[in-house]
């Protein structure tokens, strides 16, 4: 009896096992049905925006492909949308053209102006070494990006037909869309979590609901972040290496898989002249113990100016006590490069920037990985060492205001540098010129700095976009700030030249280059006090595209 009661129950069981499944089946496939539906119909009615890198557009009458001014909300907050320089790719690539993508942040942008980005001397470096070819370089950097955007960028351009991407990247993983250290997305750390939400602000379901739930905001640049940091000994920085060595690998074979040759860069970064943003004790610091540690450092700052090897006594003791805090670090270098010994200063200089907890400068183990994607990667793939080629152009062999204006946006020299760099490692793979090997005969920078219209007006005009940046937190913070300001002011002081002679410089590079967008930008801008009706003429000529308004400086439009 028992047996048959047995035998009923299981028949029952197998009878209902298949109506669970298909009730759970049925669970999840109707949401995502309702779902599918839903999506498809906010796109018919025109809800929300398409989130892919280029939209078609014409150029010149052509059809091209136009950067997708809503290609970056999914990664901003609105009211903070932060976008390249506008740039638009012809549809059809003319026969020998070498088509060059850069990406990265805003140091590969050229900030703070692109017109006099490494880019931009690459470009003329090769209009110039290899005239019978035809180059387009499109820079498309943004601000306050990470490799978390990089990668849908690389693969947005990998149908565009490239012969290159160069891999400028790594200052903003700590403070880019899903950082720990961010205020533009949520801090989530892994990455299915990062792709899930990606994918969702991409979507119009995720656009409507994100819109309903949030409020504009306004973009204040680094002060947004200063409650936001990150110490070396956070346990979120293991998942800021393993996300941006995995990007980075994806990107690059991304760029492979399109047919394209790759340049990944090692990041250059200010180490002399740009003091620790924040720094914090080391864990467990007892009451005393920092009594003990801030009366050494008080002590050693009375000294370094007259004593600097009497200073390091008591820096070096106050960091038997705590040498966690970066700032220390940055005055034992200070005081070292004082006292001559420039080697050891480097090394604590580097010390700083890496303990530093408002993490807006790549670090040592940031270049660590640029460095091994290259080196494991091999085939395709070629390292300019940036941070190597800026120190053995600097006194000592440290980074300094020479090259880096601030943290990390090059300076005219330093962007020539890195230029030169990359178009002796594009040489390599191109056509010899003659009898002359590849590579030979590089442009000077004062030859490119005349094809790029870099005038004293526009050096002066540069600086001073940079004094005003500089007084603002959180350089107001830093140790050396008023230093900052003394040589950036003296950069920014008149030049002694007339507004006749940087027309002429204009006219002269434009003449040599007509068709070149950034010049007529850049001479349209100038024009303006001047004459704004040849101002708008230019500025119109600057256009990215077809039917694109143009604007003058003050926000009125004319066309």
């Amino acid at each position: 009896m028992e047996t048959e009661v047995q035998l009923e129950k299981n028949e029952a069981a197998a009878i209902g096992r298949p109506h669970r499944t298909m009730l759970a089946a049925a669970a999840i496939l109707v949401p995502l049905v309702l779902m599918v539906i839903l999506e498809v119909g906010l796109r018919i009615a025109g809800v929300g925006y398409n989130t892919d890198l280029l939209v078609p557009c014409t150029l010149q009458g052509a059809p091209a492909n136009c950067y997708n001014l809503f290609f970056a909300a999914p990664f901003f907050p609105a009211g903070m949308v932060q976008t390249p320089r506008l740039y638009s790719i012809p549809a059809t690539k003319p026969s020998g053209t070498y088509r060059i993508f850069v990406l990265g942040e805003s140091a590969a942008m050229g900030d703070p102006d692109s017109a006099y980005g490494f880019s931009r001397y690459l470009e003329m470096m090769l209009r110039t070494g290899y005239p019978s070819m035809k180059f387009e370089v499109v820079n498309t950097g943004s601000v306050a990006i990470d490799s978390h955007v990089l990668l849908p960028i690389a693969k947005g351009l990998a149908g565009q037909r490239p012969d290159l991407f160069i891999i400028y990247s790594g200052n903003n993983e700590v403070v880019g869309p899903y950082g720990p250290g961010t205020v533009l997305t949520a801090s989530a750390m892994s990455m299915p979590v990062v792709r899930g939400s990606i994918f969702y602000h991409s979507t119009r379901i995720g656009q409507m609901i994100t819109r309903l739930g949030t409020q504009k905001k306004e973009w204040r640049g680094m002060e947004m972040f200063l409650d936001k940091q990150v110490p070396a000994s956070s346990p979120w920085m293991k998942y800021v290496y393993a996300n941006f060595a995995e990007n980075l690998h994806e990107t690059i074979e991304v760029a492979r898989s399109a047919g394209a040759k790759v340049i990944v860069s090692t990041i250059a970064t200010n180490l002399k002249d740009c003091a620790p943003f924040a720094s914090q004790h080391r864990e467990g610091l007892k009451p005393d113990e920092l009594r003990s540690w801030t009366a050494l450092v008080e002590q050693g700052e009375a000294l370094e100016v007259n004593s600097p090897a009497e200073a390091l006594k008591a820096y070096f003791a106050a960091a038997k006590i705590d040498d966690d805090y970066a700032e220390l670090e940055f005055r034992i270098g200070r005081a070292l490069w004082s006292s001559g010994d420039a080697r050891s200063a480097r090394e604590h200089f580097v010390r700083a920037r890496d303990l530093d907890t408002l993490r807006f400068r790549a670090d040592s183990r940031i270049n660590e990985i640029n460095r091994a994607a290259v080196t494991s990667l091999r085939d395709g793939v070629a390292l300019v060492d940036a941070e190597n080629i800026l120190s053995d152009a600097s006194p000592d062999g440290i980074i300094n205001s020479d090259y880096v204006y601030e943290h990390v946006h090059l300076t005219p020299e330093g962007n020539y540098l890195l230029a030169r760099a990359m178009f002796l490692q594009i040489a390599k793979n191109l056509p010899t010129r003659g009898n002359a090997p590849a590579g030979s005969d590089v442009l000077s920078e004062t030859d490119c700095e005349r094809l790029l219209a870099l005038t004293r007006f526009d050096r002066a005009r540069l600086a001073a976009d940079m004094l005003d940046r500089l007084q603002k937190p959180p350089f107001t913070t830093q140790l050396n700030h008023s230093e900052q300001l003394f040589r950036m002011a003296a950069k920014a002081q008149a030049t002694g030249e007339t507004p006749n002679e940087t027309l002429a410089q204009y006219q002269w590079a434009i003449a040599k280059s007509p068709e070149d967008r950034m010049l007529r930008l850049r001479v349209g801008m100038f024009l303006y006090p001047y004459n704004r009706a040849a101002a708008a003429e230019q500025l119109g000529m600057a256009q990215p595209w077809d039917g694109y308004p143009v604007f003058l400086p003050d926000g009125t439009q004319v066309r």
